[in-house]
């Protein structure tokens, strides 16, 4: 029963939940932003480029081969866009001044 104890009173104090629950929401906030960018952004830029409508169909033919540039844009716009939401919520939130020494 004690080790349970300090079970819980270990995930109180060091923010276990918070941090689960974190993990969840960047989960979900992952989610979004990949529909974002393969269902608005992609069909647009997919539109400008001359890929039929859809980037992620977008590729080079090299012999048999394929080679899928459009998906490995699409995989760089959705990392731009979750790193500029990360970024922008970290500022916005002001975590990034949490432990600052003050002057």
């Amino acid at each position: 029963m004690k080790k349970l104890k300090n079970f819980l009173t270990f995930i109180r104090e060091q923010g276990v939940f918070g941090f689960a629950i974190a993990f969840i929401l960047g989960g979900a906030v992952s989610k979004v932003v990949s529909s974002f960018v393969n269902d608005i952004i992609n069909p647009i830029l997919g539109l400008a480029l001359g890929a039929a409508g859809d980037l992620s169909s977008a590729y080079i033919a090299l012999g048999k081969s394929k080679i899928m540039y459009g998906s490995f844009i699409n995989v760089i716009i959705d990392f731009i866009v979750v790193a500029l939401v990360v970024y922008f919520g970290v500022k916005k939130l002001k975590l990034d001044k949490l432990d600052s020494p003050k002057k």
